[in-house]
């Protein structure tokens, strides 16, 4: 199998979850497809080097990468004509969160980029905190942070009540030394 052959495989086969993701971050269907596309053209130039190792994770980082940075590109506002019925969202690929409710997908438009991309990662993928770390090309520790961020922030606008505040904790005060112990509750954490 030639590496034509093989690129055009990987294509087809995962191509359906490669737009997927990149609507999970751009929210846009059209852009989503763009960002592939121009993902899978860089690849493609690569593609003997990438197919060695694996094939998979370096495509879904520049798929990523594109997805992220297509705001920051210049590029003409398109006009939609009025003549022009509008293609249907299930088409040529059936992607499973178009079906997504509404209030999330105006909530998820709501998080920052880098936030966004890793609460769609870790909890729409089911993506490992390193993996999506390596795919964001940041630690562990800010996945953790931007999807716990992101997540507060969801619940918030959703309008669904947050974690149950700690409960009390009490505290040994010694006002009037060692034979006299009292305790007092205070609210909050550690």
């Amino acid at each position: 199998m030639n590496d034509e052959t093989g690129f055009r495989q990987f294509v087809n086969a995962r191509w359906p979850a490669l737009v997927q993701s990149a609507y999970l971050v751009t929210l846009d269907r059209g852009i989503a497809e763009d960002c592939v596309q121009e993902a899978l053209t860089r690849v493609h130039r690569r593609w003997r080097r990438v197919a060695v190792d694996n094939p998979e994770a370096y495509v879904r980082k520049a798929v990523l990468n594109a997805a992220l940075s297509w705001r920051r590109k210049r590029r003409l506002r398109e006009v939609p004509l009025e003549h022009a019925g509008s293609p249907r969202a299930d088409d040529p690929v059936s992607l499973s969160m178009l079906d997504a409710d509404d209030q999330l997908v105006a909530a998820l438009r709501s998080l920052p980029p880098q936030m966004r991309a890793a609460v769609v990662l870790r909890y729409l993928e089911d993506r490992s905190e390193s993996e999506t770390a390596q795919l964001l090309g940041c630690s562990v520790g800010a996945v953790k942070s931007a999807s716990s961020r992101g997540i507060a922030r969801l619940r918030t606008a959703l309008g669904e009540p947050g974690p149950p505040a700690p409960p009390p904790r009490a505290e040994l005060i010694d006002p009037e030394g060692p034979q006299s112990q009292m305790f007092r509750f205070v609210e909050g954490t550690r």
